[in-house]
């Protein structure tokens, strides 16, 4: 917390509590300032899925680890296949079978072949691999193999083109060599990367865990989606559009949906939660309702201040710790209507949840388009107004109205248009800053 939690002012000119109304950018602050990547720990390698790297990665060893073969076929001298045709092939005794895995290798001398298959080790003496199409297959037959037939004591193999030196080997490590830095600190960790760790043999990798955060709805009217609406209530949709946007912005999220508006109630949910979350995000019960039981459970914690911003939609906002002091729990309490839950989230949880992450793009990327639309904005508040941008001609078009419970609205949007706080109108045609929703 700054020192502007709760300063006031009286009538000299002073401010009394709760008077004051915070800017975007002086919120944004205020809740990051407290806020650091979360410390590394040791995780298995499907756990470590989305996470990032806390530290440089170093090959123990070459990959590949020794000399194999790309192709099913069968291990020669190059020099015994000099010369050798479809019609004139080279004719060479096969001295034994080498499958992937295979520890005795046998050794191949003038004259002679090991058959191989892909993967497999080479064996002493060869020098290159003729793949099984560019024999008869050890079938003995005129006619070129597609696979090789059954291992024969003695039996022959005739090659039908000549294999220069090196032909289908993959060499000793001529992916990875050891001691070589195979991924950086801070490098995200997907499919890709997670084969590459497991090819050189890594069970476990440190990193930034992906930040644990628990989602809570608030109000009685609250029903979960799929169960009958009665008078006055509503299907809960903050929860799950909070949830999926805390999943997407790289968090493990949790949904605790629908809790009434009974202060018993939500403290109990709250005490249960504290144990799993590293951040819990709330929606409803922030304003000056007679029933915002949220501002008043919450004032039992001292780390928690409910400010009014200088913003459209989400003025009213909850910032805070929950738990044992400054090494509390984070809480970000948003307003109840869904477009201002979710504008409030994007500007002020995302990058919360970035942060924790240890990634380098904390905010969501802004560009600047020209507006088609003519828009209205109140003076000193800044305006986020759902659109729809087109990056092929640089244009962002106006999308729904200003009221904060339009979802269609927001659901046919792909980014925000920011209007100033001085500024109350944009004529259409004139460029505008755009926050782009999409990755």
């Amino acid at each position: 917390m700054t020192e502007q939690h709760g300063v006031a002012a009286d009538a000299c000119g002073a401010q009394a509590p709760g008077d004051r109304h915070w800017t975007v950018d002086e919120h944004l602050a205020d809740v990051l300032s407290g806020v650091a990547p979360l410390p590394a720990i040791e995780l298995q390698l499907l756990d470590a899925q989305g996470c990032r790297l806390a530290e440089d990665v170093v090959a123990g060893g070459d990959l590949p680890a020794f000399d194999n073969s790309s192709m099913d076929g069968y291990a020669v001298r190059t020099t015994d296949t000099v010369g050798a045709t479809a019609r004139y092939p080279s004719v060479l005794t096969v001295v034994g079978e080498i499958a992937a895995g295979a520890g005795e290798l046998p050794k191949v001398g003038p004259g002679q072949a090991a058959r191989i298959m892909t993967g497999a080790p080479m064996p002493p003496g060869a020098e290159a691999v003729a793949p099984v199409e560019w024999t008869d297959g050890g079938s003995g037959s005129g006619q070129a193999a597609d696979t090789m037939a059954p291992p024969v004591a003695g039996e022959e193999v005739r090659v039908r083109q000549e294999v220069a030196a090196g032909a289908h080997i993959r060499r000793r490590g001529s992916d990875i060599r050891a001691g070589e830095t195979v991924l950086t600190a801070d490098t995200r960790l997907g499919p890709t990367q997670l084969g590459l760790l497991a090819a050189i043999g890594r069970g476990t990798v440190r990193v930034r865990p992906r930040p644990r955060v628990v989602v809570l709805s608030t109000g009685s009217e609250l029903v979960q989606p799929g169960e009958p609406v009665g008078p006055g209530q509503i299907s809960d949709s903050n929860s799950f559009t909070l949830t999926a946007a805390a999943q997407q912005a790289g968090a493990i999220a949790y949904r605790v949906g629908g809790v009434p508006d009974d202060a018993a109630v939500l403290r109990g949910v709250l005490e249960d939660q504290l144990g799993r979350a590293d951040l819990i995000v709330t929606s409803g019960g922030v304003s000056v309702g007679a029933y915002d039981v949220v501002k008043e459970v919450f004032a039992d914690y001292a780390g928690m201040d409910f400010r009014k911003l200088k913003m459209q939609p989400g003025k009213p906002q909850g910032f805070g710790r929950i738990g044992d002091g400054a090494a509390g729990i984070p809480l970000l309490a948003l307003p109840g209507n869904p477009v201002s839950a979710y504008i409030s989230f994007e500007l002020f949880v995302r990058p919360v949840i970035r942060t924790m992450l240890g990634a380098p793009d904390v905010h969501r990327p802004r560009v600047r388009a020209l507006c088609t639309g003519a828009l209205r904005s109140p003076v000193g508040r800044r305006q986020f107004l759902r659109g729809w941008y087109t990056a092929a001609d640089g244009r962002v078009e106006p999308v729904g109205g200003e009221s904060s419970h339009l979802v269609g609205a927001l659901a046919r949007s792909n980014c925000l248009i920011v209007v100033p706080e001085e500024t109350v109108a944009v004529p259409a045609g004139e460029r505008v800053e755009v926050v782009l929703l999409t990755d």
